[in-house]
């Protein structure tokens, strides 16, 4: 593991666990607001376990290396099961996090694909795979 791609894992969880605080404490309410209106829970019940998920995530990511590969396919299953979240705020027209406009919605729409790539690879997770999928083909 390289050490940048060190960092790169380790400055992920920890704006993880500072989103999932934010979850918890002073962005609750614009989280709330994202919640899409299809979902059967509360949106405060949704909202509460995603910051719990992402404070784990987050701290799993920064002191268990030794499982990072696991760790980091989890983090982009999470990046892709919150999606639906900005695209309702998009599709809703929902300001939160001073994102105001249907422009500021839709880039960051963008972001998220980045982030899985960012789990991805800040955590080996993706030559892990290739790795794998390469020793398959040779084996047969």
């Amino acid at each position: 593991m390289t050490l940048v791609r060190t960092i790169a894992r380790v400055l992920l969880g920890a704006a993880l666990v500072f989103t999932g605080v934010g979850h918890l404490t002073f962005a609750r309410a614009e989280f709330v607001a994202q919640v899409p209106q299809w979902l059967p829970l509360p949106p405060d019940v949704v909202v509460v376990a995603s910051g719990v998920v992402e404070i784990a995530l987050g701290i799993s990511l920064i002191v268990l290396a030794r499982w990072r590969v696991a760790i980091g396919w989890l983090t982009a299953a999470f990046f892709v099961a919150i999606f639906p979240g900005n695209v309702e705020q998009f599709v809703s027209g929902t300001d939160a996090f001073g994102l105001d406009s249907d422009l500021a919605r839709g880039i960051r729409l963008l972001f998220q694909p980045l982030l899985v790539v960012w789990a991805l690879w800040s955590t080996g997770a993706f030559a892990a795979w290739r790795e794998r999928r390469r020793r398959r083909s040779r084996s047969s």
